[in-house]
């Protein structure tokens, strides 16, 4: 279990983690979204060990993750700065890395090798970004961490490539328990692979909820009415966001499908649909909903 605790972090006067409160439990898909300077490569790095926080807690499974050995080895980040080796070949690369971490395994090297068909041989540096991300990637799983932190996962990758690596982290995250963490400013890769998500804004966490509940408690209604209701007449629904165009009553609303449903049938509709709502429509009811102001988000 990941457990953050007041956490903050700063690099002189810029505050890039703001008394951050965060609990991921074990076997979570935990995706991270937000804007670039947002805090997402904060938190990982933070959890990797690399950088260590002013103030608050930082723990896995109980125990501080700076400076501790024994956390390390449970953890692998993959960023574009994972490999610093990049005179290694793919082998000599596995070998450096085998050294560190006592969980490694030859097998699953060698199948997700023969799977993305990567060359042996050939220097790192040689290879392309693409090639690059999916080295580590083969890397960060055959060592058999327990936690598996990405920071723009799925970035450089063609798109044939970007569903082998999904479904290669579908299935080590089904094999056993393991716990990743996904840092991106792209929602439909988020809600590909993670069951759980936060944004992340100005150093702080402004929403964290489980998806499936996310999408299952906020509607788009379409609704016409032989009366012209205004906004205030929906006061006992939580609406997000009201208009009206010609005959057409338009609202969003945060609640039970079948109690809003329940509710409008009082007011006998003419129309009555619910119309299913992107993610994406869903956050940004979601942060509008809290005061946000997305423009400023995205």
């Amino acid at each position: 279990m990941i457990e953050l605790k007041g956490l903050t972090k700063r690099f002189d006067d810029f505050v890039a983690l703001d008394n951050i409160d965060l609990t991921i439990p074990e076997g979570t898909a935990f995706g991270l979204l937000g804007s670039n300077g947002a805090g997402k490569s904060t938190i990982l790095r933070i959890l990797s060990g690399i950088y260590k926080q002013e103030a608050g807690d930082a723990h896995i499974d109980g125990e501080p993750i700076f400076d501790n050995v024994s956390v390390k080895e449970k953890v692998f980040f993959i960023n574009d700065e994972t490999i610093q080796f990049s005179r290694f070949t793919l082998i000599e690369l596995k070998d450096f890395y085998k050294r560190f971490y006592p969980k490694f395994s030859e097998e699953i090297f060698e199948k997700l090798k023969n799977t993305i068909k990567l060359p042996s041989d050939k220097r790192i540096d040689q290879f392309s970004k693409g090639m690059k991300r999916q080295a580590v990637v083969i890397i960060g799983l055959s060592c058999q961490t327990d936690y598996l932190l990405l920071d723009e996962a799925f970035d450089g990758l063609d798109p044939t490539m970007r569903i082998i690596v999904k479904r290669m982290l579908v299935d080590a995250m089904l094999d056993r328990k393991l716990t990743t963490i996904i840092s991106s400013h792209n929602l439909k890769e988020i809600n590909e692979v993670c069951d759980t998500v936060a944004l992340m804004h100005k150093g702080k966490i402004i929403f964290n909820r489980d998806l499936d509940s996310v999408k299952g408690n906020i509607h788009k209604v379409q609704a016409a009415f032989a009366i012209d209701y205004d906004k205030d007449a929906f006061s006992d629904l939580e609406v997000l966001h009201y208009e009206r165009n010609q005959s057409l009553t338009y609202l969003i609303i945060k609640g039970d499908e079948e109690e809003i449903k329940s509710k409008l049938n009082i007011k006998k509709p003419l129309v009555l649909d619910i119309i299913p709502l992107t993610l994406e429509e869903i956050f940004i009811y979601e942060m509008e909903g809290l005061g946000y102001d997305c423009t400023e988000i995205n």
